[in-house]
């Protein structure tokens, strides 16, 4: 029987105005979907105009100019609609999704279906559960007295996944999807046996336990910043813009 890192597996990323799940602003987004290892990924991108100005720290980030989007891009509401139902497709399908840090990216998806469709992401899931597989997460948990950072570049250069055109959604997308194959490949004996709605299980366990850990850090350095132990996505805050 083929393990879940081996089958079909779908990938969320996006690229935003900043780094404040409550403020910011989606500029453009894709779902990577791959059948199996090796075959040719399909990509699905969109470009969005948010509306509000795109600070050039974002851009020096991802590349999109205020001016592009707003020549190119679409208006938020149906494209938040559109990606929406792409997940929900794929939670129907029972097909994993991959998303690198998924409560910054889940949390501001919701957020923006909010702000421009007056509803939740969580609606999309009342007949099919989101299944949830988090690389950073996972990576943490697996080999977790493994000193250096866990961006999405670095886990990338310690499993030997490529990833070219960093900071783009679609190449972020397909990276952390090939990640999450190699975390497979690599931690098998202690992963294989476990279904996808297992490991998103676990994983709401573990983010919280090293949230837990990472805000005990904080405590102790003095630094004034509050780690929310929710996965993988956050509850709406009513200060949400």
């Amino acid at each position: 029987m083929t393990c879940w890192y081996e089958g079909p597996l779908a990938a969320f990323d996006t690229e935003t105005t900043g780094v404040d799940v409550e403020t910011d602003r989606i500029v453009s987004a894709a779902v990577v979907v791959q059948d199996a290892p090796g075959t040719r990924p399909r990509v699905t991108r969109w470009l969005v105009n948010p509306g509000v100005p795109v600070p050039e720290a974002a851009t020096a980030v991802h590349g999109l100019t205020e001016e592009h989007l707003q020549r190119n891009g679409r208006w938020p509401a149906p494209v938040m609609h559109e990606i929406a139902e792409e997940l929900a497709e794929h939670a129907a399908m029972h097909r994993p999704l991959v998303v690198m840090n998924a409560p910054f990216d889940l949390t501001l998806l919701d957020r923006e279906l909010r702000r421009h469709r007056a509803s939740a992401l969580d609606r999309w899931f009342e007949a099919s559960p989101l299944l949830v597989l988090d690389p950073r997460v996972l990576d943490k948990h697996l080999d977790r007295y493994r000193k250096g950072r866990r961006t999405l570049t670095d886990l990338c250069a310690h499993y030997e996944v490529s990833l070219e055109g960093a900071h783009d959604a679609g190449a972020d997308a397909l990276a952390s999807l090939e990640l999450v194959r190699a975390l497979g490949r690599r931690f098998a004996a202690r992963l294989e046996r476990l279904t996808p709605a297992e490991l998103h299980t676990l994983q709401t366990t573990w983010h919280a336990a090293q949230a837990r850990g990472l805000q005990a850090w904080f405590t102790r350095s003095g630094t004034p910043e509050t780690v929310s132990q929710d996965w993988p996505l956050r509850p709406e805050l009513p200060t949400a813009a």
